[in-house]
Formats: structure tokens, sequence, C-alpha cells
């Protein structure tokens, strides 16, 4: 049987760092003859911000109701503040979720939807009142202490559903998908203002989101999952910039992935024949391959310099590609642009709005293209099946 509690991990005893929040020891979710949660395998430290992120149906809202108690795992363990919480009952393991569709009381009032958890766990009224008009101040809803909850917009609609969940001081508070339902413009704000908070008061945040914009500007940490397994965990630059397989590079960001035969290799480069190009590509650290095997590298999208550019010279940049101009996609205050190449590949970069005003091209135009081998990043040989 279990252990009930967690013991201290290796080099954490005398002195050493606290307990984790959260630990997920070979993790496995079963509905019926579907296996959703694959053996995951996670620790979460105190106070950090984790993102959990992976398309529709990878398992992170299964492994989120898991930590929530709202699901019990077919097999392996869940510890939370090193409890084992594997049969305890959701209400009794203060780690409330806040969700999407917010889940509020209607016609009660702002107070009374806060206050809601504190009566029912029977806490004095004048507590109640304290504690109340502490966190609304907190999340700055505190002029709106009195309005129904059907005459509030989103955002604020939102901030009640924090309030609520934090009301009681967890250690620990899951958030599933909470700002999908916002507009764009008041999406942003709320990032801003739920890190903040989280920062101030020191919570473990657990937050499952489609969004990779989301994860990538909030988290101290980002979990990728696919196929109901962890591709990779670790903070957003090296998430980003250091895709630990081919899935991951493809469902993060907007890289190019290309691959073909190493057909030299040298001087910390090794030289790829892709259908596309030979492309030159800086190894760092990564275990090379041999002369004709085959090799997959990311090709950073901000990295990328066109002929429209002044003092472009693709002789000076080691690899080069042309295409014509497939798409152009505003995002945020810059570009991402679509080429369709000769072999059929779609090449991505990206620019700012300053940097693309001298890209003088209408679709269906010839665009050339470069980039230096270290704006490359050479994919593990070993990837996870999905």
């Amino acid at each position: 049987m279990p252990s009930e509690t967690l013991a201290v991990p290796a080099g954490r005893e005398n002195g050493g760092s606290e307990m984790p929040a959260i630990v997920l020891d070979n993790v496995v979710k079963h509905y019926g003859a579907v296996e959703a949660v694959k053996g995951v395998s996670l620790e979460i430290g105190r106070g950090e911000f984790v993102a959990l992120i992976g398309p529709s149906g990878c398992g992170k809202t299964s492994t989120l109701r898991l930590i929530a108690g709202l699901e019990k795992p077919t097999a392996g363990d869940i510890y939370i503040d090193g409890e084992r919480v594997n049969d305890k009952k959701p209400w009794k393991r203060d780690t409330p979720l806040v969700w999407q569709n917010f889940v509020l009381f209607p016609f009660m009032t702002v107070t009374k939807n806060v206050e809601f958890g504190l009566k029912m766990r029977k806490v004095p009224k004048a507590q109640r009142t304290e504690l109340v008009g502490n966190i609304l101040r907190t999340v700055g809803i505190e002029r709106l202490a009195n309005r129904k909850v059907q005459q509030l917009s989103g955002g604020e609609m939102q901030r009640v559903g924090v309030a609520r969940a934090i009301v009681n001081e967890p250690e620990v508070l899951l958030l599933d998908e909470p700002l999908a339902s916002l507009d764009a413009h008041l999406r942003v704000r709320m990032q801003g203002e739920l890190r903040e908070l989280q920062r101030r008061l020191g919570i473990t945040f657990l937050y499952v989101t489609h969004s990779q914009s989301e994860a990538l500007s909030m988290s101290d940490r980002i979990v990728v999952m696919g196929g109901g397994r962890i591709q990779q965990i670790g903070t957003p630059r090296e998430i980003y910039r250091e895709p630990c397989n081919r899935f991951v590079a493809e469902f993060i960001g907007a890289n190019t992935i290309l691959a073909g035969e190493v057909t030299a290799a040298a001087g910390g480069e090794i030289t790829v024949s892709t259908p596309t190009a030979s492309c030159t590509v800086q190894t760092g650290r990564e275990a090379i391959p041999a002369v004709g095997e085959q090799a997959a590298f990311v090709v950073y999208s901000d990295r990328i310099a066109t002929h429209f550019e002044p003092g472009f010279d693709s002789s000076d940049r080691a690899n080069r590609v042309a295409g014509r101009l497939a798409g152009r996609e505003f995002v945020g205050a810059g570009l991402t642009y679509v080429l369709d190449l000769d072999d059929g590949t779609e090449f991505k970069f990206q620019k700012t709005d300053t940097e693309s005003r001298p890209i003088d091209a209408e679709l269906g135009d010839r665009i050339e293209a470069s980039w230096a081998p270290e704006d490359t990043y050479l994919l593990p040989t070993a990837t996870t099946e999905l």
C-alpha cells in the first residue's frame, strides 16, 4: 500500500528546500478503454506558477481534474503538501479550481459569492466580513461588493471567481482555461493581473491553457503534454528555443522545421541536405548525428532576414531559401509571413511592425530569406512517441 505521506526528496533533508506543493507519481487515468493520462510524473514547487499546455485531447484537463479530486487515478499517486490524496474528497484538498465559465451564483451579490465557501466552513460572520473585504481589495473589486453577479462584465466576473477561490488562503490554486471566454484585450490585461496577484500572494498556481502566449508570458515553467504524456518541462525560453522533440517544436511558436541527411560535420556545425536547400546547423551540446544519418532542426522565425531589407546580402549568411508569399498574418505588434518554398515546404518568419515596412510584397510574390547557423536548433534524435 502506498505511503500516505511523501518522503522529503533526496537532498532536501536538514534544511534543504521545502516539500513540493504538488507531486504526481506515475499517474494513469483510464476512461473505459481510453487511456487519457499515461504515467505522468510531475513535481511543482511552492509558490511556483506552472502552465500545463497541449492540444485538445492531450490529457492536460484530465490531469488537473485528478489533482482537484474530481477524478480518481486508475494508477499512481498524487501528493499535495506531502500528503497522499488519492482518496481524499475535493472539498478536503484545499485546491480550489477557477473555471473558464466562472461558475458563480448569478442572483447573489459579489460579497455573497465570495463568502459562500467561508459560510460552508462555518467561519464566524465578523471574520467573514473582514476576509471578504480584504480579498476584494486585493483583486481590485471592492467597489462591486454589493453588485449582483449578473450585472458584472466578463473581467469583473473573473475577478470574483478568483477572489472566491483564494479567500480561504489556499496553498494551491488550480485554473482551467480561466481567460478563454474573455475578449482579446481583456485577456492580455488579466494575464498581467493574475501573474502579479500570484507573485504577491505566493500561492502555487497550476494553470491549464490552450494559449501559448499565456503560458509563455505568465509561467515560471511550462509542461507540454501530448498523447496523454508529458513531452517536455522547462522554462518558457527553454520550451520555445530548445524543444526536446518535433512534437513540442511544432506545437510551440511559429518556427519552421526542416529535415534531411547529414552530409558534413565539423567545428560544432553540421551540413544537412534538405529537399529545399543545403543548410548549416549549429550543434551546440546535442549529440551530433553522423554523416549519412537523418537530422531535423528548427529555424527560428524571428531571426530571418529577407532580400527587401537594407544591407541584405545572402552571401554573408550560410542558409538561403526562396519561395512565394502564401500568407501574412498580423499578430499584435508584428506580422507572421508564410512562404511556400519550391518543394512545397511551408516556411515561416516573423517581423515587428517596424521591421516589416520595407517588405514590399503581395501574395504570390517571391521572397528570398536567409539565416545564420546559430539561428537554428538541432532537434534531439530521441523523441517521445505519441
